[in-house]
Formats: structure tokens, sequence, C-alpha cells
């Protein structure tokens, strides 16, 4: 490997590899749909509609076969995370040169995992909790809306929801959870006993099972504490195939060794680098009538 510079520092692919695998272990998203290999730029998916298969009779005629496809638009998103460290760490010898990439690589995976939830969830910039513009049809923005009453059980909420995507023709097979949205149907007990009433469902972001879902719970259905007006968001339930997703640009890692990068101040007067990661992800939503969401305007 070669000596750290300034400029872009080639990540072995031992190293690369295995970090993009981590993304679904920090994302919701990730973990309920599956990604598609994607080139740089704006692009376009298709689904097509070929409707049912036509019963031909004995001598008869074959009618013709339908095809109404969709399209949708897949846009590139990038985001960053700039990291500041003491210009000791580039003293070390090639080994440890290696070990300072895993370090680096394990402190920005999980941000930049949750930017592509909070992108496709709620259109916004994490940093800063604001709405993007460009990020226009996020999950937030499905008319499918129930509404969570604090009286009844969770399941009751999470039914409606299922029932409005039901009538738009989706199978709600995925729900990504708000922690303490999730956490209510893990207390749920039997009744006269100690039974948990969903033994298989974990509190994580890992998939597992949740009144017949593909269930992954993370704080970024919510985004308390990130988005800046909180929408009171518990759950998105639907189809997460539906969602169109992948990594347009593999992960950059740049080091830094003179300027400002970051506004924190001259690196070479607070004797610093900094390593900035960069990462592009494309995505589109085929339908938001395939997904509901519950939310608590309470």
């Amino acid at each position: 490997m070669a000596s750290f510079a300034t400029g872009s520092l080639s990540i072995p692919k031992q190293k690369l590899e295995p970090w993009l695998g981590k993304i679904k272990s920090g994302s919701a998203v990730a973990e309920l749909s599956t990604p598609t290999p994607m080139t740089y730029g704006e692009g376009e998916t298709w689904t097509f509609d070929i409707g049912e298969a036509e019963y031909v009779g004995e001598g008869a005629q074959k009618g013709a076969s339908t095809i109404t496809p969709t399209t949708k638009t897949i846009k590139p998103f990038k985001f960053h995370k700039t990291l500041r460290f003491n210009e000791e760490v580039l003293w070390a010898d090639e080994d440890r040169q290696l070990e300072v990439v895993d370090e680096i690589l394990d402190l920005i995976q999980p941000a930049l995992s949750r930017a592509l939830d909070f992108g496709v969830f709620h259109e916004i910039n994490p940093a800063s909790g604001a709405v993007v513009t460009a990020m226009n049809g996020g999950l937030t923005d499905t008319t499918n809306l129930v509404e969570y009453a604090a009286a009844d059980k969770p399941y009751v909420s999470l039914d409606a929801a299922d029932a409005l995507v039901l009538a738009d023709g989706y199978v709600p097979r995925d729900i990504a959870l708000d922690p303490a949205y999730a956490a209510k149907f893990s207390a749920l007990r039997g009744t006269n006993s100690e039974q948990k009433l969903y033994p298989n469902f974990r509190l994580g972001v890992e998939t597992s099972e949740l009144e017949g879902h593909r269930a992954s719970v993370s704080n970024t259905v919510r985004g308390l504490g990130v988005l800046a007006t909180d929408t009171k968001v518990l759950g998105f339930v639907g189809n997460f195939d539906a969602i169109r997703w992948g990594v347009q640009k593999s992960l950059g890692l740049e080091v830094i060794k003179y300027g400002d990068p970051d506004g924190g101040g001259d690196l070479k007067r607070n004797n610093q680098i900094a390593f900035r990661a960069e990462v592009v992800y494309g995505w589109g939503v085929a339908d938001l009538n395939a997904f509901a969401k519950i939310h608590d305007l309470v």
C-alpha cells in the first residue's frame, strides 16, 4: 500500500467490498430491499404490467396481449463525511496505515449507511435536517396515512396500514419501524402468559419477523434529533422492492493535509489532517402507493 498523500487514496478491494456490504447493517432500506447495480448519473427503471394470460379455445384465434410500462427516474445523490485527526496518524509504517484505513471506514460507515434512509424516507440532508428539493418522491410523500392511537394495541395501526397498501394493489410484506413504536410490539405478552406475543421480532436493523412482515427497526424512520421538523413518523409499511437503489460510485477516501476543508480551521495550523469519504447513491420509488405511513399526530 502506498504512503498517504494529499489526493485520492486507493482503498484495497478486500477493505472496500466488506464496507459496501455493511451498508445493509446500518440501513433499514438496504435491509428490506434489494440493491440494483447502477452506473453513475441520472437514469430510469421500468416496470411492466402485462395483465393475465388468455384462454384459447380449440381452433380459436389468439387475442393481443397488452403491456403497460411504468418508468421511474433514478437520480444520483452524493454524501460525504469528513473527519479530522492529529497528523501523527501519518507517522506509521505500511501495516499501521492499513489499520488506520480500517478505523476510518468503521467510523464513517454508520453515518453514510443512515444517509440512504434519510434520503429515501425523508428527503433530507442528514447534517442539517433540512429537506433537499432534488430528493422529491420519498416515502414520506405517500398519501396512504394512518394515525397511531395510543389507546390501541400497536397492531391496530399496522393492520390499517396493510389495508391501505392492499387496496392499492400491493402486498405489504415489509415494515420499517421507529424504536419507540417497535418497543410497543416487543412488550406485548399473550393473555394470562409471560410469553412474548412476537418472539421472533427483534429490536435491531437486521431483518426479523413481525405480524407476517419482514421488519427492520431504525431511528432513521422518525429521525428524531436529525430532522429539522419532527414528522412523528412511527413506521413505513409496504413492499420495499418498489424502492430502486444502488451505489452509483464506489466509496472514495481522500487524505487532505492542507487548507480548511470543513470550516474547522487551517489544518497545518492545528497540526491536523482530514480524511474525507464520499459515496454516491442512486434511488427512486417506483410507486408511492406501495407504501403507507404510520404517524403519531399527538
